[in-house]
């Protein structure tokens, strides 16, 4: 009886232990879980968008031309080609990251096709004035698709840091389609961060590793130098190779072909010289065969010793200012739709924000679009048979018209005969 209780009290003890560390979790997860900014362009979006001053292109509400439901799909479109755009939104309050996840989420969509053209975001600090936003003000993180032709289509990631723009030094690529498209930006507080696209991870890694915020952890021995002695040729002249007696015939010799002009004068043309034509004996630059060098000893190496400039850095993910979301670009082509943004330190609430918004129309908008694409294809190609037909009826009239012409032409003629 008495190992019966003691077992009994044990489990007891762990239900309640359970119980407890469920209870936390769930207390933990609710007090992190804040959302900082969304934005759905629903309602008086106007109110919450400042536009900067100057020549700026104009947004408009819009889900495009193909959308899987007009409200959850609607966002800010761009409505002007070549145009500099600049709008930003206040967050209710300034927060900083220390301490949590950052993740900034929203989607794009190009359905212009678009050839040259930005799709990203800013986050801001409180410094920001709205109304004066240009390219050169200071932000703290510029994320999102950059596209221009062929050769530029990819993600940027860019933190400021110590007053410069820090630029990933990975190559992250972007979607290129037509369709709505959802990025993540994940950034940890143990300095690690993670990109999505369509809640699929496409890159990740360290901030310290994939961005030049920090000096190199080792730098070139200043002290150290190549041996004047270091033999770093793996190949050498074969020493007991010599070059032919008979090779060094010229590369070009006189045309033995040729003859002097009968009607060459010396004394007004000068000494006739015949041609110069290639030499079939000619072998080119002699050159020893090689061997392998017996005294090889490696490429040198130049050895390396810990940089005193570097000290580790574990807030390279913090931004303790946060104020404002913006969207500056420069477009080319408009057509561009932003939608569904949002600022969190919880994967798991951006993740559940995309589920119920791209995952839940995407497929309807992609069904849409080749529905239409299929449409016009059919019209083309209806078109396309209605020119040639209407080509081949205007040959077939032009080739009676020609005949009725040559028929009248020959009556002519016989008329013209009978009365002679």
């Amino acid at each position: 009886t008495g190992v019966f209780e003691e077992v009994t009290d044990k489990m007891k003890l762990a239900c309640v232990a359970a119980a407890l560390a469920a209870l936390l979790a769930l207390a933990t997860s609710s007090v992190r879980a804040t959302t900082f900014f969304k934005e759905e362009f629903g309602g008086d979006w106007e109110s919450r968008w400042v536009t900067a001053k100057g020549d700026k292109g104009t947004f408009k509400l819009s889900a495009g031309k193909f959308f899987g439901d007009e409200t959850i799909n609607q966002g800010l479109q761009t409505s002007q080609d070549a145009k500099f755009y600049a709008v930003s939104a206040k967050f209710d309050e300034q927060f900083s990251n220390e301490g949590k996840e950052l993740v900034l989420q929203f989607s794009v969509k190009h359905e212009q096709s678009i050839d040259c053209g930005g799709g990203y975001l800013k986050l801001f600090p409180s410094s920001l004035t709205q109304e004066e936003m240009t390219g050169d003000s200071p932000y703290n993180i510029m994320f999102g698709p950059d596209i221009c032709g062929p050769g530029t289509k990819r993600v940027h990631v860019i933190f400021e840091h110590k007053g410069e723009n820090k630029l990933i030094k990975k190559e992250i690529r972007c979607k290129d389609d037509v369709d709505t498209h959802v990025y993540t930006l994940i950034v940890r507080p143990d300095n690690t961060y993670e990109v999505q696209i369509d809640l699929e991870k496409v890159e990740g890694g360290s901030l310290e590793e994939d961005w030049d915020m920090l000096p190199a952890k080792e730098i070139l021995d200043p002290e150290a130098s190549k041996p004047a002695d270091w033999d770093d040729k793996p190949k050498i002249d074969d020493p007991e190779d010599s070059k032919p007696a008979d090779w060094d015939a010229p590369e070009f010799i006189a045309d033995p072909e040729a003859e002097k002009p009968d009607d060459w004068d010396d004394e007004m043309d000068g000494d006739w010289e015949a041609p110069q034509v290639e030499n079939p004996e000619y072998k080119g630059t002699w050159t020893p065969k090689q061997i392998d060098n017996p005294n090889y000893q490696g490429l040198w190496v130049h050895p390396k010793v810990a940089n005193p400039e570097y000290q580790p850095d574990d807030t390279l993910y913090k931004y303790a200012d946060n104020a404002f979301i913006g969207i500056d670009i420069w477009q080319v082509k408009s057509g561009t739709i932003f939608d569904n943004i949002i600022i969190t330190d919880s994967y798991d609430e951006a993740k559940t924000h995309a589920e119920e918004t791209y995952k839940k129309t995407i497929d309807g908008e992609i069904a849409m679009r080749k529905e239409s694409e299929e449409k016009e294809r059919l019209e083309r190609e209806e078109l396309q048979k209605k020119m040639e037909e209407d080509q081949k009826k205007a040959e077939a009239e032009k080739a009676a018209s020609d005949k009725e012409d040559e028929d009248f032409d020959d009556e002519e003629e016989e008329e013209v005969h009978d009365e002679l």
